[in-house]
């Protein structure tokens, strides 16, 4: 499948911005399963420094900065993206317990993984999530099945809410509601593989999404999506979609990998101003034929 995506932000301020700096995480990557083949970022006052840089997970991130005042800013990201059939996915047996003494006594494995293990800024966990993951990860099981297991445990137990967390809503909250986005599912879904001792990431992105049957798609109506990559020892990264309850196939395009949100959120800014502001965010993934 070839697409083409349209990110849309415009910000308004009640009073003049002066100085904003950003960074935005919004070219897709180009890997063995997509190829990124056109990219343009149009930023609207046009900044004053506009210069690209590879993060230190390998993505693409812009950094720009206007130093006029200003009341509207709006930033476009325009993509054209080709994802490749997924490969076949014969799941291993490799069991969590063994998968587990690969990543504590193979030094390369640990010093690779570390840091997908351990809390980050979004990612921590309490006893009740550990529990919770421990309901699907079970140490005699495949690791593969497992986690697909606690994806479909997600999917299954929550309900997508838009209006009951916020990005800063703790996990525990979560779990508590059983309510929540894809950035919550995710995050959650993380945490449990990570209290248990496994290597997991956020990835951030696109997916695809089909309006109901005898209708038109709206402009403007998709939306950024977020889901899943668990580390399978002699399969390596494998991607699930608790929101949705599958696996990352041709319908997914992936911006970028991080250990959470905070790593690798769409538009990250600082503004040198008072007063409020309104954000409208707007997404087209197009399939080019």
């Amino acid at each position: 499948m070839k697409y083409k995506l349209v990110h849309k932000t415009t910000y308004t301020y009640i009073d003049s911005i002066h100085n904003y700096q950003c960074i935005v995480c919004l070219h897709p990557i180009s890997s063995e399963r997509q190829n990124c083949e056109d990219f343009k970022l149009t930023i609207e006052p046009n900044p004053q420094n506009l210069y690209a840089r590879k993060d230190y997970f390998g993505n693409t991130q812009y950094y720009f900065s206007i130093l006029k005042p200003h009341k509207v800013l709006q930033v476009i990201a325009t993509s054209v993206v080709e994802v490749f059939p997924p490969k076949l996915i014969v799941a291993n047996a490799i069991t969590c317990s063994e998968a587990l003494n690969l990543f504590n006594t193979k030094l390369a494995l640990k010093n690779e993984l570390l840091q997908f293990q351990l809390p980050s800024p979004f990612i921590f966990w309490d006893e009740e999530v550990k529990l919770f993951a421990q309901t699907c990860l079970d140490p005699n099981e495949s690791l593969y099945e497992s986690v697909a297991k606690l994806s479909e445990k997600i999917f299954t137990e929550f309900e997508f809410n838009s209006g009951a967390t916020t990005i800063n809503t703790p996990l525990n909250e979560v779990l508590k509601l059983r309510k929540g986005v894809c950035q919550d599912f995710t995050h959650l879904m993380i945490a449990c593989v990570r209290s248990l001792g496994f290597a997991a990431r956020y990835v951030s992105g696109y997916l695809e999404t089909l309006p109901p049957k005898g209708k038109l798609k709206l402009q403007g109506s998709d939306a950024s999506h977020a889901w899943v990559s668990v580390y399978v020892p002699e399969m390596g990264w494998c991607e699930f979609d608790p929101t949705n309850n599958i696996i990352s196939g041709e319908r997914h395009i992936v911006t970028a990998y991080g250990r959470d949100y905070s790593d690798i959120s769409p538009l990250k800014g600082i503004i040198f101003s008072s007063g409020e502001h309104k954000v409208k965010v707007e997404v087209d993934v197009i399939p080019v034929l």
